[in-house]
This record gives structure tokens, C-alpha cells and sequence, in this order.
């Protein structure tokens, strides 16, 4: 699914406006009536007092509509006009005329004396601003924003909360509508899947208002949300005459006195995601912890509590490294020697990152599309500081393009960002915030790759099922009990989801 931006978007509405042969005010009915038809399901014609705040653009006529339709359905109703301009769109003035004409009279808000009173039994609907708003609301309408942040009732906003950009970073939060819920137009809005906007957007769901898919395509949008719907092509269905050779050999390098955990989650994972053959290079004092948790992985070791000689003798088609290696003086001399004479793919991780940090020289020594999969504290440890979410996503992307390697920086919308490409992941959940899950994750992508998948592809199909391993066992075992090998039993039900084989 693609993100678009806000001119992006305006542009799509034009395109559709002319190749479909339909009117803005069709395109406003279309989508006014989805989000009505949501709440109405809601709702089942519960006598519930719902307040209809709409601004004078088109957002504010989608209010408008919204505000008709309810009325007509017999709900309690009151719909407020916000007149922060003088300047009303031709919609807007449309749905205005239509809503008088059923005898619903919208109120009028100039100042702060007309805000009402409202109970926290009352839904309020947002309709101020949309998703082309470029500069913080003033005056009464930011001290409304202000009120209704105030009251305890349920907030849904059409689009977009008011006060919130689509591109580019708040600057002055308290000018911002915290929704509880958000129905958004056609596709995501990119702000929705940043952690600087969490206060304003609870939850959010996407409805389609038929906008022209075509034009979109050709708009060649670099931003993506990533959903079942995509990942199902993805996946490589398996040839009856295939054998554990086809699949690869992916090498797991890591681990430490005491850290052997990483190392081990990572090589099952490689395992359980369906490389063919599997080897571990770590630690000697880690050999029997290794060979007992997963048999099935062949091991090689190093000297007796940490990595220093990197001299393995496997073969093989992808390394993931980095899991509970340490950064000792030792290791970080061995791993500096590994990183400079390696040609085979990578997928970087924890104290490999760490390293790599410390030493920015070898990231020119890194193969082609090498995976780096940082949580945002790794990240800043590679790529610096950032004023903005807008601003690390802009420094992470030329990071990726400078040494042309894949990043997957890891939170609750993961971002794989592969130069000027970005891929918001959507599934997983809270559940995920547990040690050992990255691990894990790191396991996956390589196992992947492992099995003929290139990296980028690796990359998102290794972390939508990670994901949707959380998703899959949060109604059992809730937030809290949920750990890094909980992945491992449901891992098999998320690779059958994307297989085809079973219905969502």
C-alpha cells in the first residue's frame, strides 16, 4: 500500500476528479458516507449525543455530509461551524446548503463564547482542518482544539486530527486534536507511523474512496505501507523435488560469556524460518548450551569466553552477525579483520552495530545491500542525531545511499529503508518489547536470504512475520507473557498466512 504525501494526494483527487468522470462533490459524498457508514456500525442508532466540529474547507464538508447523514439516520446531532476564515471552499458551501435544507442548522463558532458545552457521554467528530494544513491553528480555534483536548469523551477524527501535518513535524503540540481514533482517506498518512506523533493518534484504519489506482502507480510513490496483500507475492512456494541444499547455509557469528542467548535465538530462528542448513560460530564456553538448545545447528567454536579469531571454516551463503558478541578489544580487532575481507552477504545486528559505530571506516568495506538492523539507539550511535522523525528518516536514507546497505531500523512501525525506498511495516504489537525479540528477528532475515531471497525482499518479509507472530498470540498470551521464543510457536501459523494457505 502506498503513503502519499499531501501533494501527492491533492493531485490524486484532481486525477480521479477528471479520468473518472465524477465531481468533488461526488468524491466528498464517497467519502463522507464510508466514514458515516463506520460510525453508524457502530453505533446501531444508540441515542448518543455526537457533536460535529467542522472547519470551512473540505474537510470541514465532509463534516458536513457526515453530519447530514446521521441526522438523517435519527441520530442527536449538533454540528459547529468553525469560522477561522472567511474563505469557504465550493464544497464546503455545497454540504452546507444541503445540511439547512434537511432542517439541521449548523451552529456557528467565532470565539471563545460560542464553544459548547459538552458531556463526556458525547462522541465529538473532527472535521476542522485536513491534510493539507501547512501552519499551527491560532487564536480561538487552537483554545478549541484546547477544550476539546480537555473533555473525556471518544474523539474521531475524518483524515486527520486537526493541528496535525502530514509532512513534516508539530511545532506546537498543544495546537494539535489528540483522536482517539482516525479514519483516513485512501492510504496511511506518514505521520500516523511516527513515534513524535503518539499522542495525537491512538488508532487508525484506512478507508478507500476510490481514488484512481492508476495515477497513483504513476506517481511512483517511494513510501510504503507494507500489508498481507503485499507480502503474499512475496513469498517463494517450495518444489517438491527441492532438498536442504536448495535452501542455503546461513552462519550465525556471535555471542559471549554470558550472553549466549543472542546468539542461540538467532541461529534457531535462521533455523525454524527455513534455511537449509544452519552453523553458529561462537565462544567456546558456548559449545554445549548451543548443541543442547538446537541440535539441529552445526557449531563452530572461537576461544573460550568471547569472539576473536573469526576463523571458521564453513561455507557459507549468508552471515548474520553480531548477537551477543560484546565489543571487547579483542573481538572488535577480529570483527574489524572479518568485515574487511568478507564478500559474502551480511545482516548486521547489536554489537555488531555497536562495533561498526565505533569504527565508521568499515562500513565502506560492507557487500552491496549488507542488512542493518538497529534499534533507535543504534541508529543514532550510526547515523548521529536528529531534531525530527522527519529528519532521522531523511538522514537514515542518506545513510543508505552513501554505503548502499539496507536499513532496518526496528519499533512499532519498522522501517526498512533501502535508499530513497521506505517500508512501514504493519503488524506487530507491544508484545514484541522483550529481550531476545531483535535477535530473533535478525535470525529470520537471514535465514531468508539464506534461501534465495534478496535482501530488501528478506528484509520485509522478515519483519512482517515477526510482527505478525505477536499479532497471531496476543489474544492468548497477552502482552506481558509473551517472549522472545513465543515467536518460535507461532511462526508457522504467520508463514501460512502469507503463503495463501490460510485465510487471515
Amino acid at each position: 500500500m502506498y503513503i502519499l504525501s499531501s501533494q501527492q494526494i491533492a493531485k490524486t483527487d484532481k486525477a480521479t476528479i477528471k479520468n473518472c468522470g465524477i465531481t468533488s462533490i461526488d468524491l466528498m459524498e464517497t467519502a463522507a458516507t464510508s466514514c458515516f457508514q463506520w460510525l453508524h456500525n457502530k453505533l446501531h442508532g444508540a441515542n448518543i449525543q455526537i457533536q460535529v466540529f467542522c472547519g470551512i474547507g473540505n474537510n470541514g464538508g465532509d463534516g458536513l455530509v457526515i453530519a447530514r447523514l446521521l441526522y438523517q439516520h435519527n441520530y442527536k446531532v449538533n454540528c459547529f461551524i468553525v469560522n477561522f476564515s472567511d474563505k469557504r471552499s465550493q464544497e464546503f458551501v455545497v454540504n452546507y446548503d444541503r445540511l439547512k435544507e434537511i432542517g439541521l442548522k449548523p451552529i456557528d463558532i467565532n470565539n471563545e463564547n460560542d464553544f459548547p458545552k459538552i458531556s463526556d457521554n458525547d462522541i465529538i467528530v473532527d472535521a476542522i482542518f485536513g491534510n493539507g494544513l501547512n501552519k499551527n491553528p491560532e487564536g480561538f480555534t487552537k483554545k478549541l482544539i484546547q477544550y476539546l483536548n480537555s473533555k473525556k469523551v471518544f474523539t474521531l477524527a475524518l483524515d486527520i486530527p486537526s493541528g496535525l501535518f502530514g509532512d513534516k513535524s508539530v511545532t506546537d503540540a498543544s495546537a494539535v486534536l489528540k483522536a482517539n481514533h482516525t479514519l483516513t482517506f485512501q492510504t496511511p498518512k506518514l505521520a500516523f507511523l511516527l513515534p513524535e506523533n503518539k499522542g495525537f493518534v491512538n488508532s487508525w484504519e484506512v478507508i478507500d474512496i476510490g481514488l484512481d489506482q492508476h495515477y497513483m502507480v504513476s506517481l511512483k510513490p517511494k513510501t510504503h505501507y507494507i500489508t498481507k496483500s503485499d507480502i503474499i507475492p512475496l513469498y517463494k512456494p517450495r518444489n517438491k523435488w527441492d532438498h536442504k541444499g536448495t535452501y542455503g547455509h546461513a552462519l550465525i557469528i556471535g555471542g559471549s560469556y554470558g550472553k549466549m542467548g543472542a546468539v542461540t535465538l538467532a541461529s534457531k530462528a535462521a533455523l525454524k524460518i527455513g534455511s537449509g542448513l544452519v552453523s553458529a560460530y561462537i565462544p567456546k564456553c558456548g559449545y554445549s548450551i548451543l548443541q543442547i538448545s538446537v541440535p539441529e545447528v552445526m557449531v563452530e567454536v572461537d576461544t573460550d569466553d568471547e569472539l576473536t579469531y573469526f576463523n571458521f571454516k564453513t561455507i557459507p551463503t549468508v552471515i548474520g552477525i553480531g548477537p551477543g558478541m560484546g565489543t571487547s578489544e579483542k573481538t572488535a580487532k577480529g570483527f574489524e579483520n572479518f568485515i574487511k575481507e568478507n564478500k559474502l552477504p551480511l545482516v548486521i545486528d547489536a554489537d555488531g552495530l555497536n562495533l561498526l559505530s565505533k569504527n565508521q571506516l568499515l562500513l565502506n568495506y560492507l557487500p552491496k545491500n549488507t542488512i542493518l538492523t538497529p534499534h533507535p539507539k543504534e541508529l543514532e550511535r550510526l547515523i548521529g542525531t536528529w531534531k525530527n522523525d522527519y529528519e532521522k528518516l531523511e538522514k537514515g536514507s542518506e545513510f543508505s545511499k552513501k554505503y548502499t546497505v539496507i536499513l532496518v531500523i526496528k519499533g512499532a512501525y519498522t522501517v526498512i529503508i533501502n535508499g530513497d525506498s521506505m517500508y512501514f511495516n504493519s503488524t506487530g504489537n507491544q508484545a514484541l518489547a522483550t529481550g531476545g525479540s531483535g535477535d530473533v528477528l535478525t535470525g529470520i532475515i537471514t535465514g531468508l536470504i539464506a534461501q534465495g531471497y534478496e535482501p530488501k525482499i528478506a528484509a520485509i518479509l522478515g519483519v512482517f512475520l515477526h510482527g505478525k507472530t505477536a499479532d497471531i498470540a496476543l489474544p492468548k498470551t497477552g502482552y506481558e507473557t509473551f517472549t522472545a521464543t513465543t515467536i518460535f510457536e507461532y511462526l508457522a501459523e504467520a508463514i501460512l498466512e502469507v503463503s495463501n494457505k490460510k485465510k487471515a
